[in-house]
């Protein structure tokens, strides 16, 4: 999400686990409205990640099990099925989770640059790290979305705005740090998981993008590597 502003005689553009993950939609059987009865084709895989008897059929409690993490994570259609896009945020999820405290572990973010913050699009992780000593995080995020990616490579901080409002998207940025044009680390009122995803900013809850704003400072390194599934 963003807007356009020029400081400091450069133009800069405002826009827009552990984690965030968009996949390809799939057609539901039903509509949002009710509760399908109709078991989906990652049925026994959503069952075991909810907790529910993995037996791979349908019931009503299995439905409104997977329809309120569908409502909760804005997925829709949030008729209960278990299809593409309700599995591939658990799936996503889960490997965030596997992550543990080693966001980093195959040295792809870089460790001679003192201070900088990480950001992993195929896992829709970010972090941040001083050398090879993680500082905060990994914590979930939510990228742009397809056609609006987040650009990749390494960038810096060059402007920030505590309390910023895109008049691009009339929609509130809190904790914004602009590191690419109109790209920004910023706090968002949605689960890092609800697709399609952001404008191109790097979405985040509000307590860790307070944090990151509380860390990090006008000229401090951002790198973005991988690929946001379903971009």
């Amino acid at each position: 999400m963003g807007e356009t502003r020029r400081r400091w005689g450069a133009a800069v553009g405002i826009a827009a686990v552990v984690v965030p993950l968009t996949v390809v939609l799939g057609a539901a059987p039903a509509s949002a409205a009710s509760c399908t009865a109709q078991a989906g084709p990652y049925q026994k895989k959503v069952e075991k990640f909810l907790g529910r008897p993995v037996d791979g059929r349908q019931s009503t409690t299995d439905c409104k099990a997977i329809q309120k993490f569908q409502r909760t994570h804005g997925i829709t259609s949030s008729a209960g099925y278990a299809g593409k896009i309700t599995w591939g945020v658990m799936d996503l999820m889960q490997k965030q989770k596997a992550v543990g405290n080693k966001p980093n572990r195959e040295g792809r973010c870089p460790t001679n640059r003192g201070r900088i913050a990480c950001v992993n699009l195929t896992l829709q992780i970010s972090w941040i790290q001083d050398g090879n000593r993680v500082k905060f995080g990994p914590v979930p995020v939510r990228t742009g979305r397809d056609g609006d990616e987040t650009r990749t490579g390494l960038k810096r901080i060059g402007w920030r705005n505590i309390d910023h409002h895109s008049t691009l998207y009339d929609v509130p940025m809190p904790y914004a740090q602009f590191f690419d044009g109109g790209q920004a680390f910023h706090a968002a009122g949605v689960s890092m998981w609800n697709p399609p995803g952001s404008r191109g900013c790097v979405n985040m809850r509000k307590g860790d993008a307070k944090t990151y704003w509380s860390h990090l400072r006008s000229g401090d390194d951002v790198f973005v590597y991988g690929r946001k599934p379903g971009t």
